[in-house]
């Protein structure tokens, strides 16, 4: 028994080893590329949008509006890209970008991926 358990604890510490954990660096952008306000429309045509501001180092505060909901939060920008919420803003081109939401149907609780494409205005 002994030697099973020295096994599995010699091979726990090996794989523990090789999980590797560098998610990147955040690095700095170009607050004209995000700063303004991006607006957009699901498959559904409801619009929505989305509000860039106080953009600082990878840094910025955003506000989702979609209906009568609204979502603030400060951001931390990687890749072009952060989340709001349940959803996801990736900046594709300038000027341009892609936002993916999760949404909920309040009478099922079934969830879908949305994605529409958004302009800076």
């Amino acid at each position: 028994m002994a030697d099973i358990m020295s096994i599995l604890s010699s091979n726990y510490v090996t794989a523990g080893q090789s999980v590797s954990l560098n998610t990147g660096k955040y690095v700095n952008v170009d607050p004209k590329a995000f700063e303004g306000t991006w607006s957009g429309q699901y498959a559904n045509r409801k619009p929505f949008s989305v509000t860039i501001s106080n953009v600082n180092g990878f840094r910025a505060r955003a506000r989702y509006q979609y209906g009568s909901t609204v979502k603030y939060q400060d951001v931390l920008i990687k890749n072009n890209a952060f989340r709001i919420g349940d959803s996801k803003f990736t900046l594709t081109k300038p000027g341009s970008a892609q936002v993916k939401t999760v949404m909920t149907n309040p009478a099922t609780g079934a969830q879908s991926l949305e994605t529409a494409y958004v302009k800076q205005s």
